[in-house]
């Protein structure tokens, strides 16, 4: 009886991707979110495709997929449809979050 776990060290890039949610879209990078949006696709294919089927990859890479189109939603909404005025406001914000939180941990 053999265990994959390939799944298993997978969900670090979703971890990775869902910890970006917290900051601020201006760090996205649109060819990686992208990339890795082709990434997840095809395996979740191969993970039905396969015998036995490996529900594991497949829901990691679920999983992923739906991270990184919210992150690539993010950053088309940010960089295409704001103006520089809404992106000077949010560096603003994500600076002053910043700050609060080395604040804190002083």
């Amino acid at each position: 009886h053999q265990h994959f776990w390939g799944p298993v060290a997978n969900w670090g890039i979703l971890l990775a991707a869902l910890a970006d949610l917290q900051h601020n879209p201006e760090i996205i990078s649109g060819r990686m979110t992208s990339a890795l949006c082709v990434y997840s696709a095809l395996f979740m294919r191969f993970a039905i495709k396969v015998q036995p089927r490996n529900l594991l990859l497949f829901a990691c890479h679920f999983t992923n997929e739906s991270a990184q189109i919210t992150q690539l939603c993010r950053f088309t909404n940010y960089w295409y449809f704001k103006d520089e005025k809404y992106r000077e406001e949010s560096r603003n914000h994500y600076q002053e979050l910043a700050t609060k939180k080395l604040n804190k941990e002083s």
